[in-house]
């Protein structure tokens, strides 16, 4: 039998590191900035053209290689910082493998730059294809300049892979946002398509943090710091008041290096319990130091998950400092061990009509005595309480037919219709009940909402035909610059649905117009969240432009509406839920409807 196991070839074996290393062009260029972060380097430069696709260049000031290192670092398994097994569990340094360049190099054209700080005249290497096409002497700066060309030339199908440039150009912003954190003393640019998107200045944390995602960050971060003999733990969380809706800057680093961690996750979002709205979500960008013997970096390719020697230590400790700052800046509530509870004053219990139980703080119960002439609390806002018993459907209302809503529906609900004379109830502002044949049709107000609203825009965006109401006064909004980014390449989407606004320069938009059904109201908030959601949809889903910016407005909105519905507003919500295309579930698969049987009704009332 003939021998049938061969050696691959050096190019193919570095085709498939780079299918490991190199995924897409925001993986260049993490690359190549943790290179240029080993190198020393005080100031870098990133230039990307079109996502990266075409260009990824990372220009810096550091050490610089020799014209023999210059040559050997495109060879596989090639690194300057690992000599022996010690060595990989002591690991301070970034790119550490030995694969980035030699994989780089397999499916992309790259041209090499180098020169050293002592010598006088520096090296350029061009390769195509893991072949070194050039090598000769060349007048350069100090430093290194590595420019990465056509990426994937000569593997189409993997190009073919590539998302939109708005995709791609979010994963070179994530990155390029990692590295920014985690040095803060290198100043770092970002160029795309020329125009300049970053310009951080080497300062502090907090200056770097403000500089990435923008002024308004200034007044919501909170310091976090804790020393231990195990670890250390520092940065700054995001006061509560603050939190998002979806998971937005949340980052984790371990001795500098970014990691992704639900574990440690969930250690921050337990320091926050009580604190928070509901489904909200801090920022928070903290650092771990911690012994590298402690820790095994080297378990997946992209070196972003890591295995703690104790993680339950790591988890205590994230937990206490976070829980710390939030006590230290008087975010949560802390305990006074010198007032005595028993005899503390009762604070008033408000009523959402505005009046106060009998128990009000201005009254004359103190303790446990018994007050001399109780004082009567006032009724006024319990009369309040009573009001929506009292009100009686308008005539109009009360002849608005359900049947006309039920005849809407598929058949697994046609032979539910309620009543002509029957009408939606409304339970704490969430829920809509209707009585139907078989027993109660129960609604849920923002889901049916966001399935209603999603239809309504995704039909806008497809046909342009999105209306727009002008605004009073106009709008100054200033974005991140990732977000400024992803507003400008999505600007056809915005205007679609209704939105107006034009370029001011830098980060900066004028907002003029909203689609026209929407209240003026918190414009710029609307905006911005729904940048934010469409992000998150981004990062969780695979959708298109247009699908993505309807689930997001739908989302958004849906969230705000949350409000007391007339008897009117009740039987419409029913009546375009179920003339909606999908009545029965939100875009995302959740319910907005169940029935309950009426035997199930009765089981209720006869257990226990």
């Amino acid at each position: 039998m003939p021998d049938i196991i061969n050696l691959l070839p050096d190019y193919l074996a570095n085709q498939i590191a780079a299918g490991e290393v190199v995924q897409r062009p925001a993986s260049v260029v993490k690359e190549l900035l943790e290179n240029a972060i080993d190198a020393r380097a005080t100031s870098i430069q990133l230039i990307v053209k079109e996502a990266g696709k075409q260009l990824v260049q990372v220009v810096d000031n550091g050490i610089g290689m020799s014209e023999t290192d210059a040559r050997m670092c495109f060879e596989r398994h090639a690194t300057s910082k690992i000599s022996s097994t010690e060595d990989l569990f002591r690991i301070r340094t970034m790119g550490f493998r030995g694969e980035a360049m030699a994989s780089i190099g397999a499916v992309a054209q790259v041209e090499l730059k180098t020169r050293t700080q002592a010598a006088d005249t520096g090296t350029r290497i061009l390769v195509e294809g893991s072949t070194v096409t050039l090598q000769e002497p060349a007048v350069v700066p100090a430093g290194t300049s590595i420019a990465v060309k056509n990426l994937f030339f000569n593997v189409p199908a993997r190009r073919n892979f590539l998302k939109t440039n708005a995709v791609e150009m979010r994963h070179v912003l994530d990155e390029f946002q990692r590295v920014a954190l985690a040095y803060p003393e290198v100043s770092m640019t970002l160029y795309h398509n020329d125009m300049e998107v970053f310009n951080l200045p080497a300062g502090k944390l907090s200056q770097r943090i403000v500089g990435v995602f923008g002024n308004n960050y200034k007044e919501q971060m909170a310091y976090c710091e804790e020393d231990t003999s195990f670890l250390s733990v520092r940065g700054y969380i995001g006061k509560p008041e603050f939190a998002r809706k979806t998971r937005g800057e949340q980052f984790f680093f371990v001795n500098n290096r970014f990691i992704k961690s639900g574990y440690l996750n969930h250690a921050v979002m337990t320091a926050f319990e009580g604190l928070l709205p509901k489904e909200s979500h801090p920022f928070y960008v903290l650092f771990i130091d911690i012994e590298p013997e402690k820790i095994d970096i080297n378990v997946h390719p992209t070196k972003t998950e890591i295995k703690f020697e104790d993680e339950k230590t790591v988890y205590a400790i994230v937990h206490a400092a976070v829980r710390k700052s939030l006590g230290q800046h008087n975010i949560a509530p802390s305990l006074d061990f010198e007032g005595d509870v028993n005899f503390a004053p009762l604070q008033p219990i408000r009523l959402q009509g505005g009046g106060q139980s009998d128990f009000d703080a201005g009254s004359s119960f103190n303790g446990f005595s018994t007050p001399a002439s109780p004082k009567r609390a006032s009724t006024e806002g319990w009369e309040q309480l009573y009001e929506p018993l009292r009100q009686q459907p308008a005539a109009e209302e009360r002849r608005t037919s359900a049947s006309t809503t039920m005849s809407l529906l598929d058949d697994a609900f046609a032979a539910e219709a309620p009543a002509a004379t029957n009408k939606a109830v409304q339970i704490h502002q969430k829920y809509l009940l209707v009585q139907v044949k078989s027993g109660v049709l129960i609604i849920d107000q923002q889901a049916a909402q966001e399935r209603i609203l999603y239809e309504k825009y995704i039909a806008s965006l497809q046909k342009k035909t999105g209306a727009s109401q002008v605004l009073l006064f106009p709008q100054t909004l200033e974005l991140s610059p990732a977000d400024a980014v992803l507003l400008k390449e999505m600007a056809t989407e915005f205007k679609d649905m209704g939105f107006q606004f034009e370029d001011f320069g830098g980060n900066t938009i004028i907002l003029n117009g909203i689609p026209a059904d929407i209240q003026a109201a918190n414009e710029k908030e609307l905006l911005e969240e729904l940048i934010e959601q469409y992000k998150n949809n981004l990062a969780t889903l695979k959708l298109d432009k247009k699908e993505n910016l309807a689930r997001a407005m739908a989302k958004r909105l849906a969230g705000r509406m949350q409000t007391r519905m007339s008897d009117l507003e009740m039987n419409s919500l029913v009546d375009k839920l179920f003339a909606c295309q999908v009545p029965n579930y939100t875009p995302g698969g959740q319910k907005t409807l169940v029935i309950m049987e009426l035997s199930q009704l009765h089981e209720l009332f006869l257990k226990g």
